[in-house]
């Protein structure tokens, strides 16, 4: 990841805290709305769903210089996603959602500097996950 994009997404922490959760409320939606089969993933999620992504999201922004500070919470979802059977192929549904989102509720404050970040910041911490998990799911084989 790019110092540019680790300087651009830790500028947008405070307006992710602010907006997170109609940005994860808008995330799921799109995500729902062209893969419904993805609600399969959260049959068992609690109520405030995205009110724990919205924090895990802001958290990202917030540490993005300091990814050690999110291991235990990378360590803790990625077994999570393990369990109900989260693929790699599944990471780029909820990248353009989650982009699409923040667009969505950010209007010309999404510009495309800000919004090429984001998705460098997504998938470099998918790559983080996807990685994790295929640990995870070695060690269940």
């Amino acid at each position: 990841m790019t110092e540019s994009t680790i300087a651009i997404i830790k500028s947008t922490a405070p307006v992710i805290k602010e907006h997170g959760e109609a940005i994860t409320t808008a995330m799921y939606a799109n995500l729902f709305r062209v893969h419904p089969e993805a609600k399969a993933f959260f049959k068992d999620a609690s109520e405030d769903q995205y009110k724990k992504l919205a924090a895990m999201v802001y958290a990202y922004a917030a540490n993005i210089d300091n990814l050690g500070a999110l291991g235990k919470g990378v360590e803790k979802v990625a077994n999570i996603h393990v369990n109900i059977g989260v693929l790699p192929e599944h990471y780029p549904w909820v990248g353009v959602a989650l982009l699409e989102a923040i667009t969505q509720v950010l209007g010309e404050a999404a510009t495309p500097e800000i919004m090429d970040a984001w998705k460098e910041a997504f998938f470099f911490l998918a790559d983080v996950f996807i990685a994790k998990e295929k640990e995870i799911y070695a060690a269940k084989a």
